[in-house]
């Protein structure tokens, strides 16, 4: 029984400090919510659209070769400074060399053979004038036998005999004639023939002159593919022996601009851009080129913005990852909110539609609400947003002062020590 007893009185303890320690840890007896403000300020406020991209020179030209072959001699090697049309490499010339001679050869003999063609032709004139002469001749005898016929001096089958050699002397002068044509046929043919080879000759010389590589701009060259003795096979496509930058004082960077921010870019825009080479270093530039080809990654679309970079003292580099900052916007004087408070939402609060005075009066201005400490509860006020510069927000209108806190989060409730002796029980 006294057992019973003690164990009721303990549990009695207990439940007696626990009140208290609740008590005490509450901070109040109202339990009420605490809230962290911010005032609106104002002050200057900058949009700005950060992105990041490759730096490359302006021009960039890839030398290739179009013929297949050894590569026997290089003439450049990285970082070196060209002229346009210096020679940069060659490759083995001796099988273009046997190729062309044989091509010569070729239009050798279609020249002969113009040459025989041509005393063709010259004999079978002279057999068609000879002819012409034959049958010139067989007319006035039958002209002359006919006359003599007529006045009983000549039998008639002398007469006939003149006729058949008239007639034969016709046949043979178009036969001949038919063969003249032959031969100026084949003139011809030959003639074709010379031309022939000789543009054989001149692809033969194409690809002798092309086993000399050439630069083909004035530049560097910033990669060598190719080392003397190895072998280049440019069948479907012509590979890349060097690739030469133009002029690395003038570089340009290749920006991947977020869908939702490129609306906001304009050419001729300013930039500015950090390279992780000189952290400390800003380098300047402006908006030359917005390409109109979306880039999707991921479902993730971006277009590639071109901006200009002076490189005058060949600090920067082809390939550098440049962290760019385009101002698209900035206000001198600016009423602004922390975006904490646009952000903010009481436990309690229902995603009520927002006023018909929060609704933006012009297309694309957008809407927000934000909350303010009233009586020691949160009340909501609708404001109309503008510039944002991702820490505040600017406010339209006037719906808040200049110095009014608004609420941007719960306090941490603290824990507060009632400084109570712990208690044994046994």
């Amino acid at each position: 029984m006294k057992f019973a007893i003690k164990f009721a009185i303990a549990l009695a303890v207990l439940a007696a400090v626990a009140g208290l320690y609740a008590w005490l840890g509450s901070g109040n007896g109202g339990g009420q919510p605490q809230y962290r403000l911010a005032k609106v300020e104002r002050g200057p406020l900058t949009a700005v659209v950060i992105a990041s991209g490759t730096l490359n020179a302006v021009t960039t030209v890839q030398v290739g070769s179009q013929i297949s072959g050894q590569v026997k001699e290089i003439y450049a090697d990285f970082n070196s400074a060209v002229k346009q049309n210096q020679i940069i490499a060659r490759i083995d010339p001796a099988t273009f060399e046997l190729r062309v001679n044989q091509a010569r050869a070729d239009v050798d003999a279609a020249q002969s053979a113009v040459a025989v063609a041509g005393a063709s032709l010259a004999a079978q004139q002279a057999e068609l004038a000879r002819v012409r002469i034959n049958l010139a001749d067989a007319e006035r005898d039958y002209e002359r036998k006919k006359s003599l016929v007529e006045k009983n001096y000549l039998s008639p089958a002398d007469l006939d005999k003149a006729r058949t050699v008239l007639d034969a002397t016709r046949e043979q002068l178009k036969a001949v004639a038919a063969q003249q044509r032959v031969a100026e046929a084949q003139v011809r043919s030959a003639l074709a023939a010379v031309k022939q080879r000789e543009s054989l000759l001149r692809q033969a010389q194409v690809d002798l002159e092309r086993t000399i590589i050439r630069a083909p701009v004035d530049g560097t060259v910033i990669l060598r593919n190719v080392d003397a003795g190895q072998t280049v096979a440019a069948s479907l496509q012509a590979p890349v022996l060097f690739t030469i930058a133009r002029d690395l004082r003038d570089m340009q960077v290749e920006a991947a601009i977020d869908e939702a921010d490129v609306g906001r870019l304009r050419a001729a825009q300013a930039v500015s851009f950090t390279v992780d080479a000189f952290p400390r270093r800003s380098f300047a530039g402006e908006i030359v080129q917005i390409r109109k080809a979306p880039v999707n990654v991921q479902n993730v679309v971006s277009y590639t913005v071109v901006i200009s970079a002076r490189n005058p003292d060949l600090s920067l580099l082809p390939g550098m990852t440049a962290n760019v900052r385009i101002v698209v916007e900035h206000r001198e004087s600016a009423l602004k909110v922390p975006n904490a408070a646009l952000r903010f939402r009481p436990t309690d609060a229902t995603d009520a539609p927002l006023t018909r005075q929060a609704r933006p009066s012009k297309p694309g201005v957008p809407a927000g609400r934000v909350w303010l400490l009233e009586a020691g509860r949160p009340k909501s006020i609708d404001v109309r947003l503008g510039l944002s510069d991702g820490a505040s927000t600017e406010l339209l209108g006037d719906p808040i002062a200049e110095g009014t806190e608004v609420i941007v989060g719960m306090a941490a409730a603290e824990k507060r020590d009632s400084g109570l002796p712990r208690m044994r029980l046994f």
